[in-house]
């Protein structure tokens, strides 16, 4: 087996991670500034402004289907680095509240939307599922197909209060987990489990070229620019899409 932490020319942690954000920005403009200009009364009574603007609509949508694969490679590379996985498991949950009603307002329209939950519960309940998995296996072979409990548990809990990516994105972080110790076939199998969507698969490009260094300190960008992003254009989409004079 390869050894996917061996350092070659590729790109770092960091610019994976600078590419998930960009990625999951131009998806969460498509979601709410995008929509709302197509739904302005003066594009949607231009059959051609129209449809030239859902064509942009679905172009953002499609380029957002990168960032979600990215950021569980990057939660399985951190959880395999961390020092304290308690605090690690801590600020995800800590940021799943804090960004929970900027979610809620700029995806879903209300204050409060019980019925689905922010991506920070599915990365939460991957890194438990993860270590469930460590537990199990010790950290290698012994018992890996008991891996099955911790993860099928993830799966449901996560279906259970409707995690953005829900059951989906644990089974795919617990399977990045488990191809750990060969990039290539990490990178297959995560394009196996995204390929209801495409076109995710796209992401494991990037994270083939990782080659396992940090970069640039960006420990906190991604805590704060969720929550931070998602209440900005919801003040965008709210007080100046309206006014805009298309």
């Amino acid at each position: 087996m390869t050894n996917p932490s061996k350092s070659f020319h590729g790109i770092s942690g960091s610019t994976l991670k600078l590419i998930a954000i960009i990625t999951m920005l131009i998806d969460h403009t498509g979601a709410t500034l995008i929509s709302a200009i197509q739904y302005h009364p003066a594009i949607a009574s231009d059959t051609e402004l129209a449809l030239l603007w859902q064509r942009i609509y679905d172009i953002s949508r499609d380029i957002g289907r990168i960032a979600f694969p990215i950021f569980c490679f990057l939660l399985v590379e951190g959880y395999q680095h961390t020092r304290d996985v308690k605090k690690y498991a801590g600020r995800l949950l800590l940021f799943a509240l804090i960004s929970e009603v900027p979610f809620d307002i700029a995806l879903k329209g209300s204050w409060y939307f019980p019925d689905k939950q922010n991506v920070y519960f599915t990365l939460f309940i991957g890194l438990l599922v993860l270590v469930g998995i460590t537990w199990i296996t010790g950290n290698g072979t012994r018992n890996l197909f008991l891996a099955v409990i911790p993860i099928a548990l993830g799966m449901y809990v996560a279906l259970k209060i409707n995690t953005d990516y829900n059951y989906k994105g644990v089974f795919l972080i617990a399977i990045l987990y488990l191809m750990r110790y060969s990039r290539l076939y990490q990178c297959v199998g995560g394009a196996a489990a995204t390929a209801w969507e495409i076109p995710a698969p796209l992401a494991y490009i990037p994270v083939y070229l990782y080659n396992g260094r940090r970069g640039l300190r960006l420990k906190y960008l991604f805590y704060w620019f969720y929550p931070a992003h998602l209440m900005a254009l919801y003040l965008i989409e709210t007080y100046v899409i309206p006014a805009l004079p298309l």
